[in-house]
């Protein structure tokens, strides 16, 4: 749906106009608040669901860019990758076990459904940028390897688990999806640090967007992370709470610096700007 409304409003209107971002914030921002209010009443477990609504968010924003401009420039492909496999990572656990979903009506199927509705857009980009827009993808920029990433979340995730779906496989994978997600955007700000002209509005509105929501996340951590149990390795360390609160710290970190940037672009230029990086911003 979200596709057409893109193809309709790009028809009308030159790459170069708003209207297609901001009909996608005005539509993602409205149903957060209907979820919030009308589905979760209020329930503060129900920010873990709207973390999912606006990573959905996120990956709208890049097929708003890939559709409105022609061209996918400034898109990582191995980013996309590292969120496909959080996602399916998550999704594993989340569509048949109880122990990481929203204790509010949102756990039920919501929360779900905007996780796999990332799932879908991810891999449509990946089609997008490696078959369909594949002349305009700079292949030689995003050349920072993802095989270290994934399999260096899946040790981890083997030796942090937590136990709340009681079923070790689930508990690793759900904790997988985790530590990936948070190491995901490293390609993309790689691909941005290596474009020394500017990183498409979209791009970057996809960087913030993300860390937006895995602050959300975060937040719901912070208060969920002594519920979070585990088998202990040394005595009644909670390893598996604090392994999650450090997952979502790391993410935070790693874009501090383009935190900075991006406010400073949005006050400055405005919402439709591309993102300038001084050349002492580096990965």
């Amino acid at each position: 749906m979200i596709s057409d409304i893109i193809n309709q409003q790009s028809s009308k209107v030159p790459a170069t106009q708003p209207s297609g971002l901001v009909l996608v914030y005005g539509v993602f921002i409205t149903t957060a608040v209907l979820v919030f209010h009308w589905i979760a009443e209020g329930e503060f477990s129900a920010v873990l669901t709207l973390s999912a609504v606006f990573q959905c968010l996120a990956f709208c924003l890049l097929g708003v860019h890939a559709l409105s401009s022609g061209g996918i420039q400034g898109i990582s492909a191995k980013s996309l990758q590292l969120e496909a496999i959080a996602l399916v990572c998550r999704l594993s656990s989340t569509t048949w076990l109880d122990g990481y979903l929203p204790s509010d009506q949102t756990g039920d199927y919501l929360y779900q459904v905007f996780d796999a509705l990332s799932l879908a857009m991810v891999l449509w980009l990946l089609h997008r940028v490696l078959n369909v827009q594949r002349k305009t993808y700079a292949l030689d920029d995003d050349a920072l390897p993802v095989t270290p990433f994934a399999l260096g979340s899946l040790v981890l995730a083997c030796l942090l688990h937590g136990d709340l779906d009681d079923r070790p496989v689930f508990d690793t994978l759900w904790m997988c999806g985790l530590f990936t997600g948070a190491v995901a955007v490293l390609p993309q700000l790689w691909v941005m640090t290596r474009n020394r002209t500017s990183a498409p509005a979209m791009t970057s509105h996809f960087v913030a967007v993300m860390a937006f929501s895995r602050m959300l996340s975060g937040s719901y951590m912070w208060h969920a992370h002594t519920e979070i149990t585990c088998e202990p390795w040394i005595k009644d360390f909670n390893h598996a709470g604090y392994a999650i609160l450090a997952g979502h710290a790391v993410q935070l970190l790693l874009l501090a610096d383009f935190g900075y940037f991006y406010v400073k672009n949005l006050a400055t230029r405005g919402l439709h700007s591309p993102l300038e990086l001084p050349e002492s911003f580096v990965v």
